[in-house]
């Protein structure tokens, strides 16, 4: 599959692996715990190696809609950046706040590590429930924001596991930009 380019070139879509993508950070949509679950959590942790776990161990959790920094080990990231989504309940409990700062906290991480090329899940989108269309529009306008006013990171990556999230993200890129 092709790389889609927005922004300039500075927004990506592309359909894949994301524990296969040669970028600065990966984005893990992890659980509070931060040891591993399914879904990307579970894939991240095995292609990362034991000495993520180890990491994450020393780091205590991470609350929802925050990040947290540990190493890319195995990855050939040099960086795994861990966010917490909200679980979807219906939208009236912050999801939408908080997803936006799955996003904004990544983000945030990235420019303070001088990391130039970041990748993204679809957080809360799987086991969590949130609704694709809706998170995709969050994603999609949280990102977009933070470019405006930041030089770091250079390039971000929508990585879309499925054929059904990448549609999603194409079309509401191609509508913006």
């Amino acid at each position: 599959m092709e790389i889609k380019e927005f922004m300039g070139g500075r927004i990506r879509l592309f359909m894949g692996d994301i524990t296969l993508m040669e970028v600065d950070a990966v984005v893990n949509a992890a659980n509070s715990s931060l040891l591993g679950g399914g879904g990307v959590d579970g894939a991240i942790h095995r292609a990362a190696g034991p000495q993520l776990l180890e990491s994450c161990r020393k780091i205590g959790g991470c609350a929802t809609g925050d990040a947290v920094i540990t190493p890319g080990f195995n990855l050939k990231a040099k960086y795994i950046i861990h966010t917490v989504g909200p679980i979807w309940r219906g939208g009236q409990h912050g999801e939408p706040n908080l997803l936006a700062s799955c996003y904004r906290k990544s983000l945030e991480l990235a420019a303070c590590h001088q990391i130039k090329s970041i990748a993204f899940p679809n957080i809360s989108t799987g086991a969590y429930g949130y609704p694709h269309q809706e998170a995709a529009e969050i994603a999609i306008n949280t990102v977009n924001e933070f470019l405006i006013n930041h030089s770091i990171p250079d390039y971000v990556w929508f990585v879309c596991f499925g054929n059904s999230n990448y549609n999603i993200y194409e079309e509401k890129l191609r509508a913006k930009f």
